[in-house]
């Protein structure tokens, strides 16, 4: 069988191939293939800046322009020779190191420094730098553009249902009323929160040799100043050398990166989970569409399937992610193999999430408050307002106001006239009284309408 979205075993690039197509060129192994070959290029640029090491004398203007030509044209076609290579030599970074000699010897220029393709390099060096590049541009350009996107779609909810009051409901039982846009509110912030670390995550790469020493540099060119010249090839693809390192980066980094992000889907599980009870409540309808099927029996279902598939999605994602976070910084020694194989699967994680997001982004926006609902829903629970009565009471030294209330409410519904015989009956200020006689449930909200008003 050929490879399709059909016969594709992961749904990944199979049934949500069109959801992940953004990380497909940062996050498969052409990515990585691609990121491969330009650390290697900016590795040999930065060895011909460097005035000791004359034997790579600085790079004309053309030479220059031929290797930025040999990345911008890095296509699937050229991926595949390098794919072509490997399958000869058994070594996927040596691959790539001799696909790039060979389209130097095209060049008279560069055909002389050839041989200082890959110079002191163990394959971890770029290896490491390919895939700090690998998550920096899945970062950039995909997972924190759709952050922002949930962010105005949810805090554009927020602010339309700011003031649309709601029962809350703490242990699942009726209780102080809120609104429905400032609990949206509460999830604004904490997806922003984790946004900003997420991008705060540094990403850390290694160019200093076999063992982390700079050995076969320092045996080479001693005069040269290594460590610096590694920095400067790091900070100039936007990364941060890694302070000291056996033959890998020790990947503390990654998890510090994936736990981030593991947070942000956490935030976003428990939101799914929220907006499916609401809609199991009635709180939210569904916008239907046209020609859509619910339930394959059932004619009358809008299911909340977009919000019950990112659940899923999430908890895919987050299963993946902590694997990943958990098993990377643990290597035997000065190095093992056992991370190759799992680094190849970063793109897996960030997948699961970024189709958890969409389906989040398309339920949203299927979403339509329903007022009548929430509202009968608190006038059918007066007993809400027994806090707000003992409250009172106690300002003005009743006596055991929070007993009082509990025997009229605790475990009973109650009705506008039985509270407000009860609060008729305390010797309040007539002024607090008629204030509390005119308060209803739907009134009773605090300052949540502002809350949601300022995300």
């Amino acid at each position: 069988m050929n490879l399709t979205t059909l016969t594709a075993l992961s749904p990944i690039d199979g049934r949500y191939a069109g959801k992940t197509a953004l990380l497909r060129p940062i996050a498969s192994e052409f990515g990585l293939l691609r990121y491969r070959l330009l650390v290697e290029l900016r590795w040999l640029q930065a060895l011909a800046a460097e005035p000791a090491i004359v034997e790579v004398p600085p790079l004309s203007p053309a030479a220059q322009a031929h290797l930025q030509q040999i990345f911008d044209g890095f296509d699937a076609a050229q991926a595949r020779e390098i794919k072509q290579i490997e399958t000869r030599i058994n070594h996927d970074v040596k691959a790539v190191e001799y696909y790039l000699k060979q389209r130097l010897s095209a060049d008279g220029e560069l055909a002389q420094v050839r041989e200082f393709v890959h110079f002191a390099c163990t394959s971890e060096d770029i290896n490491s730098v390919a895939y700090a590049l690998m998550l920096r541009d899945a970062r950039g350009q995909v997972l924190l553009p759709m952050l922002d996107r949930l962010d105005a779609a949810l805090s554009a909810l927020a602010h339309v249902t700011a003031g649309l009051p709601m029962l809350s409901r703490t242990h699942g039982q009726p209780a102080s009323p809120t609104t429905l846009g400032k609990e949206l509110a509460v999830f604004v912030q904490r997806l922003r929160r984790q946004r900003a670390q997420l991008a705060a995550a540094t990403l850390l790469g290694k160019l200093n040799g076999a063992v982390g020493n700079y050995n076969a540099h320092l045996a080479a060119y001693p005069q040269v100043d290594w460590p610096r010249l590694a920095i400067g090839v790091l900070e100039n693809l936007g990364l941060t050398s890694s302070p000291a390192t056996t033959q890998i980066e020790p990947h503390d980094y990654i998890a510090e990166y994936f736990h981030a992000l593991m947070r942000a889907n956490t935030v976003l599980l428990d939101l799914s989970r929220d907006v499916w009870g609401y809609v199991s409540l009635g709180y939210f309808r569904q916008r239907t569409v046209a020609g859509e099927i619910g339930s394959s029996t059932m004619p009358h279902k809008v299911n909340p399937i977009d919000f019950e598939n990112a659940e899923g999605n999430l908890g895919l994602a987050n299963a993946v992610l902590d694997h990943l976070a958990a098993k990377l910084p643990v290597s035997r020694w000065q190095r093992d193999l056992s991370d190759s194989t799992v680094l190849r699967n970063l793109g897996v994680g960030l997948a699961h999430s970024l189709i958890a997001w969409q389906a989040i982004e398309k339920g949203l926006e299927r979403l339509q408050a329903d007022s009548a609902r929430l509202a009968a829903d608190l006038d059918r629970h007066w007993e809400v307002l027994a806090e707000a009565v003992q409250t009172v009471m106690r300002r003005y030294r009743l006596p055991e106001p929070y007993e009082q209330l509990k025997t009229l409410t605790r475990g009973r519904e109650i009705d506008r006239q039985c509270l407000q015989d009860f609060v008729r009956g305390l010797p309040l200020p007539e002024a607090e009284k008629t204030r509390l006689l005119t308060m209803t449930p739907a009134d009773y909200v605090g300052n949540a309408a502002d809350q949601a008003r300022a995300v």
